[in-house]
């Protein structure tokens, strides 16, 4: 039996939306969902004790910084990143070629791989399709992304194709090099910057390589949203139905909708964590800046109605501001906790509309919500 199994529950009458779940070696999960963020192996702030009563069926952790610390042979040494961080249910693992693509000019792409410096002390360090494929099995994630080149926006026609063939170049190096299939997925990564024919060609020949699921790359890297959504719904429409799709680097709900609308199952970003952590809360009616005066007397939690454990426990909006303005911890942990669980809501509540037919009511509903609000 394959390692990682998709299962279609439902697909919206309307528009590409799907409800799924998505079978691994460490448990299942429904789909379409959202991934917490542990780059470096813990999602910033949160225990994972905490993400499984929130609801996180897997998370997600970087190749790129583990590769620097603490490195191939501690992830041997302890058995994986499983045991190492204590977490018990789905990691997925990113190659880390999109962290190497945002050093700019500190790397250098070849067709064996990428020279780069170390964001940590500038050491010169090389990663290739086989050398990540060697840490990710070390990590022991679930699912593994082969190492591709991430497209930068804007790029001519000319550099993506280049760019966009030497991806699937390595996804078959990366298929070749992954000898632990009966237990861990390997996902290819679609890329063709925003040319369509580029995009329907990368879904073709990484198609044929037959990986149990694909991720599309290069998406949300500064290109105007209404390309982005273009080009993800143009290049959806090519890829395997029977296989999990995922869109990487997306998180605020308004890509979510769109994201899940065109038929995306799965996605991930930092952003809940990372505004969390800058005093911002993040709810149905848009976001929060704790920070503001306006909530110094607001004796309401964040949200009402909201399970998260700051509000159900009854920590006020001036509570929250007053630690976050003291440089508290517990502040920002509490904005953390809430993010992620209204994240994990949000997504529930799509997966529910999907299962009923009622997905464009909720998208509709949402827009308006956000228009009220502008």
């Amino acid at each position: 039996m394959p390692a990682i199994r998709y299962e279609l529950m439902k697909e919206d009458e309307r528009t590409g939306a799907r409800a799924g779940i998505i079978h691994t070696p460490h448990g299942s999960f429904p789909t379409p969902i959202f991934m917490p963020v542990g780059t470096q192996g813990s999602v910033k702030g949160v225990s994972p004790d905490e993400l499984k009563e929130l609801g996180a069926g897997i998370i997600l952790s970087n190749t790129y910084h583990l590769f620097l610390r603490p490195g191939l042979e501690m992830l041997q040494e302890v058995g994986g990143l499983h045991k190492f961080m204590h977490w018990d249910q789905a990691i997925l693992t990113d190659s880390g070629g999109f962290q190497v693509y945002s050093l700019g000019e500190l790397r250098k792409i070849s067709e064996e791989g990428v020279i780069f410096r170390s964001h940590i002390d500038g050491a010169k360090k090389f990663l290739s399709p086989e050398i990540s494929m060697e840490m990710q099995m070390a990590i022991g994630s679930d699912i593994v992304m082969a190492f591709d080149e991430c497209v930068p926006y804007p790029a001519d026609y000319e550099y993506t194709k280049r760019s966009t063939d030497r991806t699937t170049r390595w996804a078959k190096r990366c298929k070749d090099a992954l000898t632990t299939g009966e237990t861990q997925g390997l996902f290819g990564i679609v890329q063709g910057g925003m040319f369509k024919d580029l995009r329907k060609k990368s879904v073709d020949e990484l198609a044929q390589l037959d990986f149990p699921g694909y991720a599309i790359g290069g998406l949300s890297v500064g290109e105007p949203k209404e390309l982005m959504n273009e080009i993800l719904h143009s290049t959806v429409e090519y890829m395997p139905k029977d296989k999990p799709r995922y869109l990487m680097g997306v998180g605020t709900p308004d890509y979510l909708v769109d994201g899940v609308m065109s038929g995306i199952d799965m996605f991930d970003c930092v952003f809940p964590t990372r505004v969390a952590r800058n005093g911002m809360a993040m709810t149905w009616t848009g976001r929060l800046v704790m920070k503001n005066q306006v909530y110094m007397h607001d004796h309401q939690p964040i949200e009402e109605n909201c399970g998260c454990y700051a509000c159900r426990n009854g920590y006020t909006r001036a509570y929250i501001r007053h630690l976050v303005r003291a440089g508290e911890i517990f502040g920002l942990r509490l904005l953390s906790l809430h993010n992620l669980f209204f994240l994990q809501d949000f997504m529930q509540k799509m997966r529910e509309t999907i299962m009923e037919d009622r997905f464009t009511e909720f998208r509709n509903h949402f827009y308006a919500i956000q228009e009220k609000k502008d």
